[in-house]
């Protein structure tokens, strides 16, 4: 699965007639938010400092308009910007490596796990960038990931823009049916904030926050 993140926004077929279970990612397969982590992760104490100071003008404009595809389009350029494509992959390798066992709920990748033994096709359905978010879908063994996409240069290296909406609300049932088509039948899914509404009601069991242990506190 080298290639999670890229091969999901390509059309999936559900001929087989596997269960598509879509989860959340932050805060329900997690206990964090992972992409504010890896950013943090990545820039150092120091360097996380500095960058929230130059984002002070943009964290002002989201008190006003609330629009989080635009703050976090913010933190790409402070933090990613210029990134190249290789470089991303192999930090976000790293950090996956390193989060890992004190990053996911216990509770919930037994969920996950039970649906795999189950058959069930197990999408993850993210606001985070399908880049930071593919080492950790390679190591659940996801069927697919469907994300917020970053944009890169001619030269593979990150603009700070995306190649499309960010992936939330509304977005995430038109990615899953730009996913499966138009008729897809979600069997179950999982989220725990309002980004989830519109994916939970689609489906034909809805799991909301049902997931709260942490790792090491079971």
């Amino acid at each position: 699965m080298s290639d999670m993140g890229t091969r999901a926004r390509d059309r999936q077929s559900t001929e087989d007639g596997r269960p598509i279970v879509a989860f959340d990612f932050d805060g329900t397969l997690t206990i964090r938010d992972s992409f504010t982590a890896f950013l943090r992760w990545r820039a150092g104490r120091r360097g996380w400092a500095v960058g929230l100071v130059k984002l002070a003008p943009a964290v002002a404009t989201y008190a006003r308009d609330r629009d989080r595809g635009r703050i976090k389009a913010a933190s790409v350029r402070e933090f990613l910007g210029g990134v190249d494509r290789a470089t991303l992959a192999a930090e976000a390798e790293a950090f996956a490596q390193d989060v890992w066992t004190r990053f996911m709920r216990p509770d919930a990748l037994a969920c996950w796990n039970d649906w795999g033994a189950r058959g069930a096709h197990r999408v993850i359905v993210t606001a985070s960038p399908e880049e930071t978010v593919a080492p950790f879908a390679r190591r659940l063994g996801a069927e697919a990931l469907l994300g917020t996409s970053l944009t890169f240069d001619e030269a593979g290296r990150v603009t700070g823009a995306f190649t499309g909406p960010n992936c939330r609300g509304e977005e995430k049932v038109q990615r899953l049916k730009a996913a499966y088509g138009d008729d897809v039948r979600v069997v179950a899914a999982y989220g725990d904030t309002s980004g989830d509404t519109e994916m939970l009601a689609m489906a034909e069991h809805a799991g909301f926050r049902v997931f709260t242990e942490r790792p090491g506190r079971r």
